[in-house]
């Protein structure tokens, strides 16, 4: 029995490495993105754009993985835990790579930087430096799991919602005063929103951390209420 869990350990560590891989690779891809979008950057974009191919592979892959780990050890209560939220964070990590496709596919599309107000690109350099912060915290707690950090980076996610909101009523208001600018500001606005859902992304991995550390699933819950000594 003794052997067969430190088995069942490496075989676990192992997955755990290649999803940290995988989230390296997403997280690469992330930077890549903005700054194809901050610079106008189109043969950059356009790597994006391939190398999402080898974000679906992992996925494909580890989800065959960690089905193939669930037959063979059968895991139970905390164990189950762990490679169910696994695999769960293998899918927010395919769909930020999704997200970050989207950027990059803005960036090709606006031809000039000049055609929209250069505060636009603040306020999605902003945006995206609070996301690319978010997105190496869920990744590090859950290399560690350490339920701190992912608590304290879930807080972060209304500063994201509160910041795209003002930029789309802001962006709204542009395009109706430069009707020539609207299908530029189109492109930012998709921007803004993939951008957006790298933070949601993110907030669902520090969640199942959460879930492994603490057995607790506060998905759709108010989880102040749950950890009010949380740290600020």
């Amino acid at each position: 029995m003794e052997h067969s869990s430190k088995q069942y350990d490496l075989d676990l560590e192992a997955v755990r490495s290649r999803v940290l891989l995988m989230g390296g690779l997403v997280e690469k891809q992330f930077r890549d993105a903005m700054t194809a979008f901050l610079t106008g950057d189109v043969e950059l974009a356009e790597k994006v754009m391939r190398n999402d191919e080898e974000v679906n592979r992992l996925e494909v892959s580890l989800d065959s993985i960690c089905t193939h780990l669930i037959v063979k050890r059968q895991p139970a209560a905390n164990d189950l835990r762990t490679v169910m939220a696994t695999t769960k964070v293998i899918t927010d990590l395919e769909r930020i790579g999704d997200e970050v496709t989207k950027i990059a596919r803005s960036a090709k599309n606006i031809q000039s930087l000049d055609t929209l107000n250069i505060n636009f690109y603040k306020a999605i350099k902003a945006i995206g430096g609070h996301a690319a912060r978010m997105l190496h915290d869920a990744l590090d707690a859950f290399a560690r799991m350490d339920r701190d950090l992912a608590i304290r980076l879930i807080g972060l996610d209304a500063v994201i919602d509160h910041e795209f909101h003002e930029m789309m009523r802001n962006l709204i208001t542009y395009m109706a005063e430069e009707p020539k600018t609207v299908s530029a500001s189109l492109d930012i606005l998709w921007a803004a929103k993939a951008i957006e859902r790298v933070g949601d992304h993110s907030t669902n991995i520090a969640e199942y951390v959460i879930y492994v550390v603490e057995g607790k699933d506060i998905r759709h819950t108010d989880y102040t209420s749950l950890f009010p000594e949380r740290p600020i």
